[in-house]
């Protein structure tokens, strides 16, 4: 089947009900990524897709990642393999790093990763209570990595009444996995709090692909856990304060690389996150303050009692980021609100290496890195208009930073809305994201500048009561984008990128029994890098490495009885192709359809029992070339509310 069409099919199948007869609630949540104040998605022309805690304990049994790799847009290379396995957010084809990861609003890093990205394994679903997805550059709000959007996960509790509550989950399944939850929450008078813990373990399989056909690859097992705090207290009926912390860290075995198996070979990673912040609302002000201080530690220790080249190898990574942050909004009348704040960062960190090799009878033990800390002072504004009876919403803003290594660089947002009739909405965004080179890149070449992109973006939204859809096209252009010269081995702004996409979605409530949910993804992009064959010239690639052309999602929820919930879903992902190894072709990989299921039976609002199946017809399929992918999954388990 040709692109073309492709997309006519994916566009008949998502958007031809939408003027059936309307029937029941137009859902509307409100939000908060889009403009950083709470607002009806209705109200912003932003693209953003919300994952509400329904939809999240109805993925019980999957992980953060694959619930992300689900949506419209995104794709979470490494979501589909072992547990622990890296995990890489590509949206809308962005490369690494160029979609920034947020917690309740705050940015997280990791300053010891070449690209600056944070580890999704270090979070749990059971512990996350909506995830509010913005796609686009909003580098003017959010700043440095938000090239193709943000993932804000909140973890608070909303609506909270009775000073003591608990919840908790357990769950096992084949190849050894297991899950427990527990969490406390309240509110008593002016004091409100969550605590919740998370454990998760699994005997995993091979995460390397054993092509020799001797079975003799091992099992890479995963052990984590997470815990995660906030207090609020209201001071006054306008100023509240609150803290939170994170504690996270996972165990997990690794191979030595592409079908090469490694029976001593693990990683420890670790997080501790913690910080406080106010909230001030009088009237048509609001002004609001964080402070966030985080550690991350990674470390790869192979001790060789299994001997390669490698007899032994300790690799320690330590990255630790400040975050400040102040903010406020002001209504103007009924129509002008307008936002302005500042923020400053800092991201540091330190490397120590020793190993022993079959090549040298000395160990290998150099110096310990320590790269001196890099900081970024920011401020930015917006103007955010309603008019025409609240029809018609435009935000205009911008940002300026003033950057510790390369100096200033500047963003700006024009995205304007208009609501045609009550069901139809036209939107359309102009704007720019950047990236700033990590510390790792810039230890390499004191030169690189920040990475810019220029974003277009035009869509409809079409909703009744019934059906939900939305069509967005979008447009990237970067022409300096931050790559690895492999000709004399340093970074340099290099990379020339432009995707055309399409994203369709559909949610349709058909009756009170009946629901089906679907999104496709279509990318068309363009990219000038090095020869990754040769490494000698610049040739264009009409593909991304990693990431599909088409990808498709569907969903069919059947509630015959209000206690019995079951949903059947399918992923299709087309060919694709991946790295081939140095000064090689890359390599093909093959495209793959999906099955997978749900079902919950709650026995009272208490108690509720549930089973979650993937990859149902046991499909082998490659997400990284030389890795396993799952195989069957299947768990089960009970939630407890009281």
């Amino acid at each position: 089947m040709t692109k073309k069409s492709w997309v006519f099919v994916a566009a008949t199948v998502i958007s031809s009900p939408i003027f059936a007869q309307d029937s029941s609630r137009v859902l509307d949540p409100i939000v908060v990524t889009a403009n950083k104040l709470e607002q009806k998605q209705s109200t912003t022309g932003k693209v953003i897709t919300v994952i509400g805690r329904e939809e999240i304990e109805r993925s019980s049994g999957k992980t953060l990642t694959q619930l992300l790799n689900e949506q419209a847009g995104i794709t979470v290379n490494g979501a589909l393999n072992n547990m622990g396995a890296v995990q890489t957010v590509y949206a809308r084809g962005a490369s690494s790093g160029r979609t920034l990861i947020l917690l309740d609003g705050i940015p997280m890093n990791d300053p010891s990763m070449i690209n600056n990205e944070f580890d999704l394994n270090l979070f749990a679903l059971d512990n996350i209570e909506s995830i509010e997805i913005c796609k686009g550059a909003q580098s003017t709000l959010y700043g440095s990595d938000a090239v193709a959007g943000v993932i804000n996960i909140l973890t608070v509790k909303k609506d909270v009444s009775r000073p003591f509550n608990v919840k908790s989950v357990i769950s096992a399944g084949n190849y050894g996995i297991l899950k427990g939850n527990l969490q406390l929450y309240g509110k008593a008078k002016n004091l409100s709090y969550t605590a919740k813990y998370a454990k998760i373990r699994s005997g995993g399989f091979s995460s390397a692909r054993d092509t020799t056909g001797s079975g003799r690859f091992d099992k890479d097992n995963y052990n984590g856990e997470i815990m995660n705090a906030q207090v609020k207290y209201q001071l006054t009926p306008q100023l509240s304060i609150r803290a939170f912390g994170l504690y996270s860290e996972y165990q997990a075995g690794i191979d030595a690389s592409v079908f090469k198996d490694e029976k001593d070979y693990n990683i420890d990673n670790y997080t501790a996150t913690a910080g406080a912040g106010f909230d001030y609302k009088k009237g048509r002000l609001s002004i609001t303050g964080n402070y966030q201080y985080s550690d991350v530690k990674r470390t790869y220790l192979n001790d060789s009692l299994q001997k390669t080249s490698t007899i032994f190898e300790d690799n320690r990574y330590k990255g630790t980021t400040q975050f400040v942050e102040l903010y406020g909004n002001l209504q103007l009348g009924n129509h002008l609100t307008i936002l302005a704040g500042l923020d400053y960062r800092e991201w540091w960190y330190t490397q120590t290496y020793y190993s022993l090799s079959i090549f040298s009878p000395d160990p290998y033990n150099p110096k310990p890195i320590e790269k001196d800390p890099l900081d970024q002072k920011s401020i930015y504004g917006s103007l955010i208009y309603k008019g025409f009876h609240e029809k018609l919403n435009i935000e205009l803003g911008g940002r300026i930073n003033d950057h510790s290594r390369y100096g200033g660089n500047s963003t700006f947002t024009f995205n304007p809305s208009y609501s045609i009739t009550g069901n139809i909405r036209v939107f359309g965004s102009i704007s720019t994201g950047y990236k700033a080179p990590s510390i790792f890149q810039l230890s390499n070449n004191e030169a690189l500048r920040e990475e810019i992109s220029k974003n277009y973006e035009a869509g409809i939204a079409l909703n009744n009561k019934i059906f939900k859809t939305r069509a967005v096209y979008f447009y990237r252009d970067i022409d300096n984008g931050i790559d690895y010269n492999y000709i004399d081995f340093s970074y340099f702004n290099y990379i020339k990128q432009k995707v055309h996409g399409l994203e369709l979605e559909l949610t349709a409530d058909i009756c009170k029994q009946l629901s089906i949910s679907a999104n496709y993804t279509y990318l068309s992009p363009k990219e000038a890098t090095q020869n990754r064959a040769t490494n000698k010239d610049t040739i264009s690639y009409s593909y991304l490495l990693r990431r599909p052309d088409h990808n498709l999602n569907l969903s069919v929820t059947v509630q015959p009885v209000s206690s019995l919930h079951v949903s059947i879903g399918g992923k299709y992902v087309s060919n694709r192709y991946d790295f081939g190894g140095y000064e090689k072709p890359d390599i093909a990989l093959g495209d793959y359809f999906l099955m997978n299921a749900y079902a919950e039976f709650r026995h009272s609002s208490q108690l509720k029992f549930f089973a979650n199946f993937q990859n149902i017809t046991d499909r082998t399929f490659t997400e990284v070339n030389g890795y396993n992918s799952i195989p069957f999954m299947a768990s089960g388990g009970i939630a407890l509310n009281f």
